[in-house]
């Protein structure tokens, strides 16, 4: 039994709220039990000098930690006048998992800007922040499509990410800070609706883990991605 009385399959209380913010397009306050991110979508009728002329339009992603979201404050990383490598890596793989479900041909050139901000840690931020920005793209394309601004729907299906792991030679869903500290394999999995792969992130804390351990992990991801989904559906109907 885990500490907080999951199953070794089971999500934490997963909750999606969509509209939390008046001002966006498009937003979703994203609950992974106590790991809470605020995701907005912005549209931006420019897109990036490599993109104009070409038709296409662009998704892109920042994340950010509030100083108090963890046990201890920490500088607003804006305030040090640089990035950790931590924040760019988790805004690239938001924007990645984002673009790979979208055609960006029929955006035009309008470039959506999603910001992921976690108000309060506890594991699972990345997952939480890719899970939340769809609901956040969804609608602001959605408010695109209803105004005309856009004539075709450009999402092709839904996605979604989850963290897994191996603690005590027990593979588990979803961990939360604690758990995820003392796993002996850290992974996430990005995926979409059809079960295809977007992108894995699996480390060996310790001992190196087997083939056979990835794909339990994998089939246990892609369970709880399922459930994700399904909630995503529910959020934006």
């Amino acid at each position: 039994m885990r500490h907080n009385a999951r199953q070794p399959h089971q999500l934490r209380k997963i909750e999606l709220i969509p509209g939390f913010s008046k001002h966006a397009e498009g937003s979703c306050l994203v609950k992974f039990g106590d790991t809470h991110v605020i995701c907005t979508a912005s549209i931006d009728t420019s897109v990036p000098p490599w993109l104009r002329n070409t038709g296409k339009g662009w998704v892109t992603a920042e994340y950010g930690m509030l100083p108090r979201a963890t046990n201890e404050r920490t500088d607003r990383e804006a305030a040090k006048g640089k990035q950790s490598g931590r924040t760019q890596e988790i805004q690239r793989l938001i924007g990645r998992a984002l673009r790979s479900v979208i055609d960006l041909t029929m955006l035009g050139e309008k470039q959506i800007k999603i910001d992921c901000d976690v108000i309060q840690a506890d594991g699972g931020t990345r997952t939480a922040s890719i899970t939340g920005g769809y609901v956040a793209l969804y609608l602001a394309l959605n408010g695109l499509k209803k105004t005309g601004l856009i004539s075709k729907w450009p999402i092709r299906e839904e996605v979604a990410a989850i963290s897994s792991g191996i603690i005590k030679g027990t593979p588990m869903l979803d961990l939360d800070y604690n758990e995820d500290s003392g796993a002996e394999v850290d992974a996430n999995f990005v995926m979409t609706a059809s079960g295809k792969i977007v992108e894995v992130q699996g480390t060996a804390e310790g001992a190196p883990f087997s083939s056979d351990d990835l794909q339990k992990l994998l089939q246990l991801s892609s369970d709880g991605i399922k459930q994700l989904i399904e909630l995503q559906r529910k959020a934006v109907a």
